[in-house]
């Protein structure tokens, strides 16, 4: 919020009194905001993806900085627009805050900040500092749902392109979903190894580069959208490198600090491959440039003579604005917070283990994986009936999904086995209704060699039996605002289909299954 005081001589021309209004937009920015401010730097500080976070806005300042010269000379005459743009974020603030949905809290923050310094400044001075402002987009974390497709995509495609790599070096190995075999060892692409703690940090600093680049819109925009493929590739390098090393030397070479020192070597490499191309994009073209011209960080002059009433008053949007902040400000202190009721349920540990002849094994999941799930409950069982091949039944309960812990759905984790999707469409299962609605199922079927599996999976949320990955995000901001309720469950069931078997059979089975098992499901999953 710097830029709102302006700077140099303005001390001489009432500048001075722009700093109690400076306070006061910080003030009640951090009234408003505080609380996705919190969760925002809580993700710096526990995710890897996110820790580049706590410079970006230091980045942005100093960006904004280096158009100071520029601003000195414009008019800072303010504009409605900016007005209409804070309400409206405002509102995305009152509608994330109602659900308690941080993510949309956190975009509201940056549409008010982007909104106030419109109404401050006016379009000629707000457009030189649009893109240094864009900035602080990427310091705000993606939403679980869409890092967890997103994370299990990179995992696969980064463990193709790492056996590639190891096959280079005439090593047999064999790749299953992603979990690359060594004989002697089985190196495991899990989450962490994804590259997306190198992908979110590589795209903000390939922006902040395009940002100061000097050449063409084309040039800027390939230094951006670049950063995608050099990361997939160099953690693809990485994946490589570690199983040649463990071929080599043994498993030491995968774990504790080598593993992570090969990490930061590869973040360095991707920076490395980013300059390289833009020295080569500064150079390319009729008017070719060394990179040190096209790339060239300058300090500001000393401030230049402004008009003295450039600050005697501040401009009526950014007034209307500051109210309008004070308003939802004064209502967010007073207002009581909602706080989501504890529903009355069966715990999972009570679920019978014998269903009208289906007899149960029960699991017990692995504590890394209750880690990434953040569930509250889970059953996983294989149900066995007479004369039936067996059923895996497995339910993740979650009380609560304001915060974005939510099911992951088994679209994006089925891959991840090695298992490859070659039917998915949608099954309604006659005769069975859950909260007076019909049961309808995602139908997947899945192959992995000459094994092949029959899968069924729905999300049963607040009395909805919902099969959309996007109409389940869709109702559970609804229903926080509405019922201040985000609690709901994954139900899935897997058979394998026998060599000699055909899909009917297997559909009939899981039919039957579900049949009996959902009844009993009412007790477990409130409607």
């Amino acid at each position: 919020m710097s830029s709102l005081g302006g700077t140099g001589p303005i001390a001489s021309s009432g500048g001075w009194r722009s700093w109690p209004w400076i306070l006061a937009t910080t003030v009640l920015l951090v009234a408003v905001f505080h609380e996705g401010l919190r969760e925002m730097v809580r993700a710096w500080s526990g995710r890897e993806e996110y820790s580049h976070g706590f410079l970006l806005p230091f980045v942005a300042g100093f960006l904004i900085w280096q158009k100071k010269d520029v601003l000195e000379t414009l008019p800072f005459k303010g504009s409605w627009t900016g007005l209409l743009i804070v309400c409206a974020g405002l509102v995305f603030y009152v509608v994330g805050e109602l659900g308690t949905l941080f993510i949309i809290v956190q975009y509201a923050f940056l549409v008010v900040l982007a909104g106030l310094l419109l109404a401050f400044l006016g379009w000629p001075a707000f457009k030189v500092i649009a893109v240094p402002l864009f900035v602080l987009v990427f310091m705000v974390p993606l939403p679980d749902f869409l890092l967890q497709g997103l994370s299990g995509q990179l995992q696969l495609l980064s463990s193709k392109i790492g056996v590639f790599i190891i096959r280079l070096f005439d090593i047999s190995v064999f790749l299953e979903g992603n979990v690359i075999d060594l004989g002697n060892y089985k190196l495991q692409v899990v989450e962490a190894c994804s590259g997306l703690r190198y992908l979110f940090p590589l795209m903000a600093l390939a922006f902040i580069a395009a940002s100061l680049f000097r050449g063409a819109l084309w040039k800027r925009a390939v230094i951006f959208l670049s950063s995608i493929p050099i990361t997939i590739l160099m953690n693809s390098f990485r994946i490589g490198a570690i199983g040649v090393l463990v071929d080599r030397w043994g498993v030491s070479m995968a774990e504790g600090f080598l593993h992570d020192f090969e990490g930061w070597v590869i973040f360095m490499a991707c920076t490395g491959v980013l300059v390289i191309e833009m020295w080569l994009l500064a150079r390319l073209g009729k008017q070719g440039m060394s990179l040190g011209q096209a790339f060239r960080l300058e300090s500001p002059a000393r401030a230049v003579s402004l008009p003295r009433d450039r600050l005697d008053s501040m401009p009526g949007p950014f007034v209307g604005a500051l109210g309008a902040l004070a308003i939802v400000a004064i209502l967010a202190i007073t207002l009581p917070h909602r706080v989501e009721i504890p529903l009355q349920r069966k715990n999972f540990f009570q679920f019978p283990l014998d269903l009208e002849g289906w007899r149960a094994t029960p699991k017990r999941m692995d504590p890394m994986e209750l880690d990434v799930l953040k569930l509250d409950d889970y059953i996983l069982a294989d149900f066995v009936g007479p004369n039936r091949r067996p059923v895996n039944f497995y339910v993740a309960y979650y009380s609560s999904q304001r915060k974005g812990e939510s099911a992951h759905s088994p679209r994006s984790c089925i891959p991840g086995g090695g298992w490859e999707i070659t039917d998915l469409t949608e099954r309604k299962v006659d005769g069975v209704r859950i909260a007076g609605q019909p049961l309808q199922v995602n139908r997947v079927i899945v192959d992995k060699g000459d094994s092949k599996q029959l899968v069924y999976y729905w999300f049963q949320q607040r009395g909805r039996i919902i099969t959309s990955e996007y109409a389940v995000k869709w109702y559970l901001v609804w229903d926080a605002l509405s019922r201040n309720r985000t609690d709901g469950a994954l139900v899935r069931l897997v058979t394998y289909i026998a060599p000699d078997q055909n899909v009917a059979q297997a559909d009939a089975e899981l039919s039957a299954f579900a049949t009996t098992v959902a009844r009993t499901l009412e007790s477990y999953i409130p409607d």
